[in-house]
């Protein structure tokens, strides 16, 4: 799509009403333009950035919310650890609420900003001993998913810079190798969930878990879609306000 082709006025029209804007920073210069709407509206955004790409950039800096590759923190960076990396994407990007990278059957590394007028930080800790630390808590005989949160602290690394967050390790499902199928899309199921939990106001500690169960759930049926959850799906009810509906 060329920016070219993108009408204000359907422009706003498509947004009315919208909780949450999605990119997947491909076409960015044409994202760049819904973004910039969406911004404008108080919109919230979440980007799903895989790789490097031209006009990327653009779309960081207009995002709230990022779910990345493993890869992608310190491509972007240059940062020498993971955990440092994420402390630099913050740093880098003021507007981010977090940033959330996968790491396929080891879970995912989520660090959340935090106000140090609403969250005075409790003592500085050094952002990869942090992560150390918090892995340490692992438990290895649980297969659900869950989510390890550090307190808030002045987090820091060197050569960086420091940051008030908190951060959180979460576990992928242990799923059995006879009810694993295909990882196919696994990490679209994720990202997706991700959003869905934003709009149902989950905290980190529940949002994890649960965008990792519905991971999970595509990964025991061929295909992408074939085994994604549906809401009244029972073993969704610990994660929904709601009771599923048998």
């Amino acid at each position: 799509m060329d920016p070219a082709d993108i009408s204000q006025v359907d422009l706003k029209s498509a947004l009315q009403g919208a909780r949450f804007a999605y990119f997947d920073a491909r076409h960015t210069d044409a994202a760049i333009v819904v973004a910039r709407e969406a911004a404008g509206q108080n919109i919230p955004i979440l980007l799903d950035a895989e790789e490097r790409r031209p006009g990327l950039d653009g779309l960081l800096h207009l995002s709230d919310y990022v779910v990345c590759s493993a890869k992608f923190p310190q491509a972007w960076t240059e940062a020498p650890s993971l955990p440092s990396a994420l402390l630099s994407i913050l740093l880098r990007l003021p507007k981010l609420k977090f940033a959330i990278v996968t790491l396929g059957k080891h879970g995912c590394l989520m660090l959340e900003r935090s106000s140090d007028a609403e969250n005075p930080p409790m003592g500085e800790e050094d952002v990869d001993s942090l992560l150390h630390s918090l892995e340490q808590e692992k438990d290895d005989s649980v297969a659900r998913p869950m989510c390890i949160p550090s307190k808030v602290v002045k987090l820091k690394a060197n050569g960086i810079g420091t940051l008030t967050g908190r951060l959180h390790v979460g576990t992928a499902e242990r799923i059995p190798p006879s009810e694993l199928v295909d990882t196919t899309g696994a990490g679209d199921a994720f990202t997706a969930a991700i959003l869905y939990a934003l709009c149902m106001n989950m905290g980190p500690e529940k949002m994890l878990p649960f965008a990792a169960t519905v991971a999970a759930a595509g990964c025991k049926h061929l295909g992408a879609r074939t085994g994604l959850p549906f809401r009244t799906d029972p073993f969704l009810a610990p994660y929904l306000d709601k009771p599923a509906i048998l």
